[in-house]
């Protein structure tokens, strides 16, 4: 059971779930704009998605802080794949920004996110009903289509990263230890293989719940399902 949250404490969340779709809907105009040219996308658009991507890292601290029910694991492991995607493949690798992945990643990511937080956000004031059914049926496909941008988007970076030596410590050195960052790439999408199935299970689990006739779950939790 979730702990009941204080007046600051909800103000607090729906001034961040309300900035979050209305920078996601900014996020996904830009994009929109480019949608000929899906190699500009990333371009067109990098600045403000990185701001509001990199915002969800506040979601892990929800988690923590007792604001929200979610697992602390799985809300850190998907913020963190996210970050990854952003920050350690599209900012670093130039292959990877013009990737015939990023077109498919952009719009999963964008009309998840719009969904995502203005279901946070209307939970918040008593008007989920509103997108409850876009948020716990979208992601049946989003969710699948997502995972194969971003992974389509990983393996254009591959060569770069390899050939550049990107983030990659070669022996010897002072600290006497190595590291690759291009076996590391490899190694995190095998690990999607048995990770994606078990979140999109509990997905389906979470609909189940909301959308299936179960028990009805309160305002509060519902609000990170």
């Amino acid at each position: 059971m979730a702990k009941t949250l204080s007046p600051v404490v909800k103000a607090y969340l729906l001034l961040y779930n309300i900035v979050l779709t209305l920078g996601w809907v900014y996020v996904g105009y830009l994009g929109f704009q480019k949608r000929n040219e899906h190699t500009k996308i990333w371009a067109h658009s990098e600045i403000p998605l990185k701001i509001f991507q990199t915002a969800a890292v506040m979601e892990v601290v929800h988690a923590i802080l007792g604001f929200t029910p979610t697992s602390f694991v799985i809300v850190a492991f998907q913020v963190a794949s996210r970050l990854l995607v952003v920050w350690g493949c599209l900012d670093l690798a130039p292959p990877a920004r013009v990737s015939t992945g990023v077109p498919l990643l952009f719009v999963c990511w964008t009309v998840t996110e719009v969904i995502r937080y203005g279901y946070y956000a209307l939970n918040l004031v008593g008007l989920s009903n509103i997108i409850v059914w876009f948020r716990y049926s979208f992601f049946v496909f989003l969710y699948p289509l997502g995972i194969t941008g971003e992974l389509w988007a990983l393996l254009d970076s591959l060569d770069y990263v390899k050939k550049h030596n990107v983030w990659t410590i070669r022996m010897p050195n002072a600290w006497n230890a190595t590291f690759n960052y291009h076996h590391m790439l490899i190694l995190i999408m095998l690990l999607y293989i048995p990770i994606f199935p078990k979140l999109y299970c509990h997905m389906f689990a979470q609909r189940r719940k909301v959308l299936g006739g179960a028990r009805p779950v309160s305002p509060v939790k519902r609000h990170t399902d």
